[in-house]
Order: C-alpha cells, then structure tokens, then sequence
C-alpha cells in the first residue's frame, strides 16, 4: 500500500532546514572567533617571553663587557617597563650569574618566570 503525502503537510520544510543552516553557519563562526582569541594571547605570550629572554641576554652581555665590576650588576625585583608587571632579579655568587626575569599578564593565576644562568670568568 503506497500512501501520497500532500504539498500541504511539507510546507515549513523549507524554513526549518534554513534555519539548522544558519544555526551551523553561526556556531562555526563563533568557533573561529575562539579560534583567534586564543591565538592572540599566544601570540602575546610568545612576545614576552622572547621580550625576557633578550632582556636576560643583554643584562648577560653588560656583564661580560664589565667583568672586573661583576658585583655592580646585582639588582632584586628591579621594574621592566617593556613586560606586564615585569621584574628581573639578578644574584652574582662568585663568577655564577643567575638572571631572572618574572612577568604576569592581568588575570593569569600564576607568573611566568625566565631564569637564565651564566658563569663570567676574567
């Protein structure tokens, strides 16, 4: 026994499969709007943290360039302007140097932390 359907029964079809469309239209936008919220804050973590590393680097070759005064360059909790609540830290024990750089984005729980250690000799 076949059993027609009429035109009748089949007409909000149209705008309910227009609406499921928009509906998956919308979540993958919003996924690709997560997307790239979370690529910027990578992005902005990444920058500091090459940020530290240079900054560690460069208190490393002033150092170096005035060995016989290595004693001069300690410093705690110093401010760095250029990283988000940024701090370096650096302890001279003998001719082991330990550079630390510390900085802390507005509502991270934690600080992120470079610790760069070097022994200057001469």
């Amino acid at each position: 026994m076949t059993r027609l359907i009429s035109t009748g029964t089949q007409q909000g079809m149209a705008l309910l499969e227009s609406l499921i469309a928009i509906l998956i239209f919308s979540l993958g936008i919003l996924a690709i709007v997560g997307l790239q919220a979370v690529n910027l804050k990578q992005t902005a973590d990444a920058k500091h943290r090459v940020d530290a590393s240079f900054l560690a680097n460069q208190s490393l070759g002033m150092m170096w360039a005035d060995r016989a005064n290595i004693a001069s360059h300690a410093v705690v909790d110093e401010a760095i302007a250029s990283l988000p609540n940024g701090k370096r830290t650096v302890t001279v024990v003998g001719s082991e140097v330990t550079v630390t750089i510390t900085w802390q984005q507005p509502g991270e729980p934690a600080p992120h932390r470079h610790v760069v250690v070097a022994h200057i000799n001469g």
